[in-house]
């Protein structure tokens, strides 16, 4: 018999993947969901408690009240599908392997997965466009929330003020070294440093690299990366906040990478390549090193299935 401040959603547990938003010069547009995850445990209950805890990667900045963004995500979602005074409080567990204000996702990630497990325990009153929908609204664009959901290689637009993506498997065996520095960096503060308006030949530069990107990754032409992956409209400008960002990215092409991006917003840089992922880590660690900071690589591979409910049970 289930407890009296027990609903009869169960228990459920969802994964989400890492991304990597922009891709070089995809600004705001561009996302690949990588196969580093985050798992989270969710139960709700009809009382106004909380039972929270987090496990990993930044678990210490995580609220265990009614405080937790989790939560406001997750009361988003009983609000728009008439459950709000239906469901007052929860039972969470967050398992984080993602890097917390490094570039990778990590506030998509718990945006989607609260999204995500809520959706589920409910009995799925949205579908995916429905999820995309919310977490863009709590995220503010779609280009990290977008690979998080469909996984693969997402193409983002808003249009007449609802957010749409395109996403699929790209037919290239691609693998990203992911080199995170030990330092983070605030999106707010990378966004600070990018001019309002750009000269139309950089647009254009831009355009034409995001076209390419997305036509290379579809049709397999791994050898247009190198040049699909240029960007001018926020890279240079960004650079300037990563110690080495120049070294590391030269390194990195030399150890054998195709070509190399800032992770959104940064400060992580990410490699491209088809071989040789070992070199090209160490090349990035020891050029981070040079330039006074501390990093390590992660090797990872394309995530193909985007936020998945892993487990559905009816008791903890």
């Amino acid at each position: 018999m289930e407890s009296k401040d027990r609903t009869v959603g169960g228990v459920v547990r969802v994964r989400v993947p890492s991304t990597s938003a922009n891709l070089g010069p995809g600004f705001d547009t561009l996302g690949l969901a990588l196969n580093m995850y985050n798992e989270l445990e969710l139960e709700l209950y009809r009382d106004e408690k909380f039972d929270i805890q987090s496990f990993g990667e930044g678990a210490e900045m995580l609220p265990t009240d009614e405080s937790n963004m989790i939560w406001s995500t997750i009361r988003l979602l009983l609000s728009r599908t008439g459950n709000a005074d239906k469901y007052r409080g929860m039972k969470m567990r967050m398992y984080s392997r993602i890097p917390v204000s490094r570039g990778l996702g990590s506030s998509a990630t718990a945006i989607v997965g609260g999204l995500r497990a809520a959706n589920e325990w409910l009995g799925c009153p949205l579908d995916k466009k429905g999820v995309l929908a919310l977490a863009t609204e709590l995220e503010g664009h779609p280009d990290n929330v977008a690979p998080a959901i469909y996984g693969g290689f997402s193409v983002s637009v808003t249009y007449e003020g609802k957010p749409d993506c395109i996403a699929f498997i790209p037919d290239i065996p691609l693998k990203a070294v992911v080199a995170v520095p030990d330092f983070t960096l605030s999106t707010r503060l990378a966004r600070s440093v990018l001019p309002d308006d750009v000269p139309r030949v950089d647009g254009v530069f831009n355009v034409s690299r995001a076209a390419l990107l997305a036509a290379a990754m579809a049709r397999g032409k791994a050898d247009y990366l190198k040049m699909a992956l240029e960007d001018r409209l926020h890279q240079p400008y960004r650079k300037s906040l990563i110690p080495g960002f120049d070294d590391v990215t030269a390194a990195a092409r030399k150890a054998g990478a195709i070509g190399c991006v800032l992770s959104g917003a940064g400060p992580t840089i990410i490699a491209f390549t088809l071989e040789k992922e070992a070199a090209i880590g160490d090349a990035m660690v020891e050029a981070f090193r040079a330039n006074g900071a501390d990093a390590r690589a992660i090797v990872l591979g394309i995530d193909r299935e985007g936020a998945k409910v892993v487990s559905h049970r009816k008791e903890w």
